[in-house]
C-alpha cells in the first residue's frame, strides 16, 4: 500500500487456503482505508481508484488461472491508488472542482495552487495516433467456434448452464492512445467512461455495465445478458430489439444471470429484489437487455467483502461461476488479465462503484489488447455466438479506424 506521502506498507496475502486469501484481500483494503478520517467538501470523492483483474479469482476461488500470458504483461492482479489531488469535472454544470487530501489546510491550499498553475500552462505537445497494420486475434474464427462448441457440450452434459467464452485481439500502434479514447467515448457513450494511466500501461474504455455499486447500506448489480446487433437503421433496429425481447435463448440467459446476481447479493444482503427487468438499452453497435438487482446490506456485513463475494460478474463468467471459470481457464489460450474484471472507485467510507472491464483497451508497449465474449448455453449456435462477439467489438474497431484516419 502506498500512502499520499509516498511511504509504503506491505500486506502479505495468505494463499494456503482460498477462503483465507479472500479474507486477507478484504482485510488489507479495509485496514488501509481505515487509516483515514476525511472531512470537508468533496470527501465523497476521496478513495481508491483502480482495477481488480479477472485473474484475481485465484485469490477467492479454486481457479487455476494460467500463469503463462502474452509477452510484456506484468501488470498486478489488483491495483488501486489513493490520489492526493483530485479534479472533478461536472459536465452538466461545466465546473471544475479541485480536491486535495492533506493533513492540514495550509498544505491543501499549496497543493491546489500548484494544480491551478499546471492547468494554466499551455505547453502540451500534441501527438497523433497511427494504427500499424490490421488487428490480429490470438484465436482464429474457427478456433473460437471450436471453443464455443466445446462449451455447448459442457452445457449439454450438465457441467454448467452457461459459459462466457472470449477471444482477444491485438492492434499495434504508435502515438498517443488518449486520442483513441476520445474517439471511443464519442462513438460509444456509456455509463462508465474511463482512462487510467498507470505508468507502464493504460486501461481505457466505455463500459455499459455496473459490476457492483454500494451506497450506504444499499448494494446494486446491473446484469447485462442478451445482445443483438444495432444497424443504425431505425426500422431494422426495432425488429432486432423485438427479436431480442422474444428470443427464448436470450431470455433464458438473462433470467439465469439475474438469478445469479440475486444469489451473489444474498450472501451479504437481505430484501434482495429486482428494481427493473429486461430494460432495452441501445448502444452504438449493439442492443442489450439490462436488469437491476438491489439489496440492503446485513447489519454485520462488510462492504469490501460484499463486493468480493460478487466477483467476477456472472455475465463475464457463467453459471455456476466456479465450474464455468475452470472451463474458461482450460479453453482460453492465455489468462484474461483486466478483461472481465472490474474498474472504478472504492471510497474511504467503503462505498464503491465498479464497472465491468468490457469495451475496453489495455495499452502497453505500442500494442492495444481488446477482448469480447458471448454467453454460451445448450441451445447456442457457434456462428451466432461468433457474430455476437464481433458485434461487441464494433465500437472499438471503429474507434481505431476513425482515430487513425483523423490523426495519421
Amino acid at each position: 500500500m502506498t500512502f499520499p506521502d509516498c511511504t509504503r506498507q506491505q500486506s502479505d496475502v495468505d494463499m494456503s487456503q482460498k477462503g483465507r486469501a479472500k479474507v486477507s484481500v478484504a482485510k488489507a483494503i479495509n485496514d488501509f482505508i481505515h487509516y483515514f478520517n476525511v472531512e470537508g467538501e468533496g470527501s465523497n470523492y476521496c478513495g481508491l481508484y483502480g482495477y481488480t483483474s479477472f485473474n484475481s479469482v485465484r485469490y477467492f476461488e479454486d481457479i487455476p488461472v494460467k500463469d503463462a500470458t502474452m509477452d510484456k504483461n506484468d501488470a498486478p492482479d489488483i491495483m488501486y491508488i489513493l490520489y492526493r489531488d483530485i479534479l472533478v469535472f461536472d459536465h452538466f454544470n461545466n465546473t471544475l472542482t479541485l480536491i486535495s487530501l492533506c493533513h492540514d489546510e495550509a498544505a491543501g491550499e499549496a497543493n491546489i495552487d500548484e494544480i491551478i498553475k499546471a492547468i494554466n500552462k499551455q505547453n502540451i505537445n500534441p501527438y497523433g495516433f497511427h494504427a500499424i497494420g490490421e488487428p490480429t486475434s490470438t484465436l482464429t474464427d474457427e478456433e473460437h467456434k471450436a471453443n464455443i462448441r466445446k462449451c455447448i457440450k459442457h452445457c449439454l452434459r450438465g457441467d454448467v448452464f452457461q459459459i462466457v467464452i472470449s477471444r482477444r485481439f491485438v492492434q499495434k500502434y504508435e502515438g498517443d492512445d488518449f486520442r483513441l479514447y476520445r474517439s471511443l467515448r464519442s462513438i460509444n457513450p456509456s455509463p462508465y467512461l474511463f482512462y487510467f494511466d498507470f505508468g507502464g500501461f493504460r486501461i481505457f474504455g466505455s463500459s455499459p455495465e455496473t459490476h457492483n455499486r454500494i451506497e450506504g447500506d444499499k448494494a446494486y448489480i446491473d446484469p447485462i445478458a442478451g445482445t443483438t446487433k444495432r444497424t443504425g437503421n431505425i426500422e431494422q433496429d426495432k425488429r432486432n430489439a423485438e427479436f431480442l425481447r422474444n428470443d427464448p435463448k436470450e431470455n433464458a440467459e438473462h433470467v439465469m444471470l439475474v438469478d445469479l446476481a440475486r444469489n451473489d447479493l444474498s450472501r451479504n444482503c437481505h430484501d434482495v429484489h429486482v428494481d427493473f427487468y429486461k430494460d432495452m438499452q441501445f448502444y452504438s453497435h449493439v442492443i442489450h437487455l439490462v436488469s437491476r438487482v438491489s439489496g440492503t446490506l446485513d447489519a454485520d456485513a462488510d462492504k469490501i467483502s460484499a463486493f468480493i463475494d460478487t466477483f467476477p460478474a456472472g455475465t463475464l463468467s457463467g453459471a455456476p461461476k466456479v465450474r464455468a471459470m475452470q472451463i474458461i481457464s482450460e479453453l482460453e489460450p492465455h489468462n484474461r488479465g483486466a478483461y472481465g474484471g472490474c474498474i472504478g472507485f472504492i471510497g474511504l467510507n467503503g462505498d464503491l462503484n465498479q464497472a465491468i472491464v468490457i469495451r475496453t483497451f489495455i495499452s502497453r508497449n505500442g500494442e492495444l489488447w481488446f477482448q469480447a465474449g458471448s454467453g454460451v448455453v445448450a441451445k447456442s449456435n457457434d456462428q451466432y455466438e461468433l457474430e455476437e462477439c464481433n458485434n461487441k467489438l464494433g465500437a472499438l474497431v471503429k474507434a481505431i479506424k476513425q482515430t487513425d484516419a483523423i490523426n495519421s
